[in-house]
This record gives C-alpha cells, sequence and structure tokens, in this order.
C-alpha cells in the first residue's frame, strides 16, 4: 500500500466522507479571484476579510512552516428531510440542524492527526483548520480533487453533491497530489435564476451583502428594507442554491451522528423565538451553529419570516416585542406589522409610534403604517 492509499484508507476510517490531497503551493488563481471580490464591494460587511487575510489564507507555506502538502476532507451532512412548514414556522439552513460543524470536525480532525505518526512512521507536523481559519478551505478542495466549484461559490461532490462540510490538514508530509476533477456546471444557471435577492451576481461570484445567509448570520444591523420581502421564511441560512442544484439531486446521505436533526431545528416555530430570554436562547442553541446570529439576530430574523408569512395570529406577539424589546427588534417587528396590515395592525403601530424615543424605530413604525394603510386603501 502507498502512503497515499494508507493515508485516505486511515482518513475514511475516521469518518471522513471524500479524501484528496495537493501540494502546498499558492492558490494563485483563487487569490486573484477573492482580491477582486472585495474590491468590488461584494465582501463588505466582513470587516475581517482583508486583502492581508487574502494573501495568507492562500499561501499554505506560510501557514505552516516546513509545509509540503495538504490534505483536504469532506463530511456529508445531509440528512432526514425538513420538517413541516405549516404555520408560523421559519427555515433553517440545513448544517445548523445538529451539533456546530466547527467542533465535530476539528474534534476529528485532531484524532485523525494524532494516530498519523503510527500510519507514516514518523512524526508529523501538521495544522488544522475547519472554516474559520485562514485557510481557503474551497481552493483547497478544489486543487485535491475532492470536488469542483458551482457558479453558487459552493463546493459540489459526484457523490455527495454540495451537502459537505470542508476541513484541511497542511501537513509535512510529501504526498502525491491528486488531479483537479474535469467536471463543471457547464450551461447550468438554475442556482443563479433561483436566488431570491440575485446575490450571485455572475457565475462564480457571490454579493455577499445580498446574500440570505449573510443577512439572516453575519448582519448585526437592519436588514435592508428592500431585501426583507424576498428573504421569505429563511431565519439562519439559506439552502435554496443546493436545493435547486441538478447534482444534488442524486447525493448520498452521511452518517455522521452529531449532523442528525435535533427536534424542532429544521422549521422552528416563530412565536416562541420572539418570546425567548437570554437564558433559554443560551441552553436551547448550545453547541449550534445558530448562537452565531445571537438572540436579537434570530428575534429580527423571526419578525421578518412572520411579516412575510402575513399571518394574522403574529400580530399580537409582534406588538409584545415592539413594546417591550431592544431597539433591532422593534423596528423589525414594525416591518413585520405594516406587512401583515389591518386595524389591529395599525392600532399597535400608532400606539408603539407615541411612546417610541429611538429615531431609527420611529422611522420604521411610519413606514410601516404607510404600508399598512396603503395596502388598506389600495394604495
Amino acid at each position: 500500500m502507498t502512503l497515499n492509499d494508507a493515508v485516505k484508507q486511515y482518513a475514511l476510517s475516521k469518518g471522513f466522507d471524500i479524501v484528496g490531497f495537493t501540494g502546498a503551493e499558492d492558490f494563485t488563481e483563487d487569490e486573484l479571484a477573492a482580491l477582486k471580490r472585495v474590491r468590488d464591494g461584494h465582501m463588505d460587511g466582513y470587516s475581517w476579510y482583508t486583502e492581508a487575510r487574502i494573501r495568507k489564507m492562500n499561501r499554505p507555506k506560510e501557514l505552516l512552516e516546513g509545509a509540503r502538502s495538504v490534505i483536504s476532507l469532506a463530511t456529508s451532512y445531509l440528512g432526514d428531510d425538513p420538517d413541516s412548514t405549516n404555520g408560523m414556522k421559519g427555515r433553517i439552513a440545513r448544517y445548523s440542524w445538529g451539533d456546530d460543524y466547527h467542533n465535530v470536525l476539528k474534534g476529528r480532525l485532531k484524532e485523525f492527526c494524532d494516530g498519523l505518526p503510527a500510519i507514516v512512521g514518523r512524526s508529523v507536523r501538521h495544522r488544522i483548520f475547519v472554516d474559520d481559519g485562514p485557510m481557503n478551505d474551497r481552493a483547497a478542495a478544489r486543487r485535491s480533487g475532492v470536488g469542483w466549484v458551482g457558479k453558487n461559490t459552493n463546493i459540489l461532490t459526484p457523490s455527495h453533491g454540495s451537502w459537505v462540510l470542508l476541513g484541511q490538514v497542511i501537513t509535512d508530509l510529501e504526498l502525491e497530489p491528486d488531479n483537479p476533477l474535469k467536471k463543471t456546471c457547464g450551461s447550468c444557471v438554475r442556482c443563479i435564476d433561483d436566488c431570491p435577492t440575485g446575490a450571485i451576481v455572475a457565475p462564480y461570484v457571490v454579493d455577499n451583502t445580498r446574500c440570505i445567509s449573510y443577512l439572516t448570520i453575519e448582519l448585526r444591523g437592519n436588514v435592508p428594507r428592500n431585501l426583507r420581502p424576498l428573504m421569505g421564511d429563511w431565519i439562519f441560512g439559506c439552502d435554496i442554491c443546493q436545493d435547486v442544484c441538478p447534482v444534488n439531486i442524486k447525493a448520498v446521505s452521511g452518517d455522521t451522528a452529531e449532523f442528525q436533526k435535533r427536534t424542532g431545528f429544521s422549521t422552528p416555530d416563530l412565536v416562541p423565538i420572539l418570546e425567548m430570554d437570554q437564558e433559554t436562547f443560551s441552553k436551547k442553541y448550545r453547541n449550534s451553529p445558530i448562537k452565531r446570529a445571537k438572540l436579537s439576530g434570530l428575534q429580527r430574523n423571526a419578525c421578518i419570516a412572520l411579516g412575510n408569512n402575513g399571518d394574522p395570529r403574529a400580530i399580537q406577539p409582534l406588538t409584545n416585542v415592539l413594546l417591550e424589546s431592544e431597539p433591532l427588534v422593534r423596528s423589525h417587528a414594525a416591518w413585520a406589522l405594516g406587512q401583515i396590515g389591518g386595524p389591529e395592525a395599525v392600532g399597535a403601530l400608532r400606539m408603539a409610534l407615541d411612546s417610541e424615543t429611538e429615531s431609527y424605530v420611529t422611522q420604521e413604525i411610519e413606514d410601516a403604517l404607510s404600508d399598512a394603510l396603503g395596502e388598506k386603501f389600495g394604495r
């Protein structure tokens, strides 16, 4: 058995679904593309995503002295179908239905690396990355043959589609590089056509400031009013560009127990989220990616989803939020009431307008009243 075969077999035995190797040379093409995205304003909102970081993340030899190879590993998180969306429910991206993948994959990668010396017969220098470090995971996955880059910028694998989470190990092992795949998306543009916010502005180019995943997770302030109606019922992340991708039709499911769907996580009831306090939020979303949105962000997103849902039963819960919550959530509760409309919603908005002291929330209430009254009188 060759060294490559031994390492791959060992990685698969540790629960990884796909393994590929590439050299530690710079990802020059990927670095240039990322720099262009920043300069074109498509990464606005990510203050940490600087040109200096881009250069670092695309140069493995700067991340580990003596680096010779990168081991790219993919793990499927595809499992059960989502629960019903009937009623006042929201939707959450599939990768967040189970445990926090950062913790799961880092633990698995550490165990994998700890066992490498026994496989190769010497000590092995290495460094682990799972999405949140200065390493270009997708560039490594592409060049190692794990998958190819789709027009939505996700890595697409022949066996597991794009429902994979990536991990990388930069190492001083001399491994024979795998060849990149020759597959492409061809003329397919389903992901571009079906993105409700038009975030995929060109093949292989995503404007993060329009992406529902960015808006529901990373954005800390007000969601732009023009984008709120386009977000539908997504309250954490978005899977639309993956759901419509033809490659994913026959994707093989994974069997990682930690990624299995937690009860009520795929399509959660929205009103309980509005009523949640910090202690309940921290307990419910312990070891979950969803905690990244923070309580205020998740409640903001729930307000938008309820506004888009249009169910009058949400008026009273939204009114409670409008009168009692923090300004960020109040402003989006006002918008939601304006979308639902009707006398009860108008009354709640007028009552809130009399007591509101935050100027930008006052503006949101006035705009919501205009929406509600415009609908009522057919304007």
